[in-house]
């Protein structure tokens, strides 16, 4: 993963708000995101996301993070989503906090 990002965050608030959508997307957890564009995407979460240290196109360091998707129907088809993009997560099953994929 580059160490470049579209959009970054500085505030706390919004650091915030990413972290807490870590802790609802966890490993091989069925969901569909809601993103704020009104879209969505379904898949499943491929690994757990983090927040990272970006920078954006001038130059100025943030957090932002991505999560990865991943649909066993499509083996071909991977998406990868910004955390700050998603509006909420809709989860489709059960798997919860600490589940990995092995």
């Amino acid at each position: 993963m580059g160490r470049e990002a579209d959009t970054i965050h500085t505030d706390k608030g919004t650091i915030g708000r990413l972290q807490a959508l870590i802790h609802e997307l966890r490993d091989n957890a069925k969901v569909i995101l809601h993103l704020q564009d009104g879209s969505t995407m379904q898949g499943i979460v491929a690994v757990v996301p983090t927040t990272q240290t970006f920078v954006d196109g001038d130059g100025t360091e943030g957090i932002n993070g991505v999560v990865k998707l991943i649909d066993n129907d499509r083996p071909d088809w991977s998406a990868t989503v910004s955390l700050d993009t998603i509006a909420r997560v809709e989860h489709l099953d059960s798997v919860g906090y600490g589940t990995s994929q092995t």
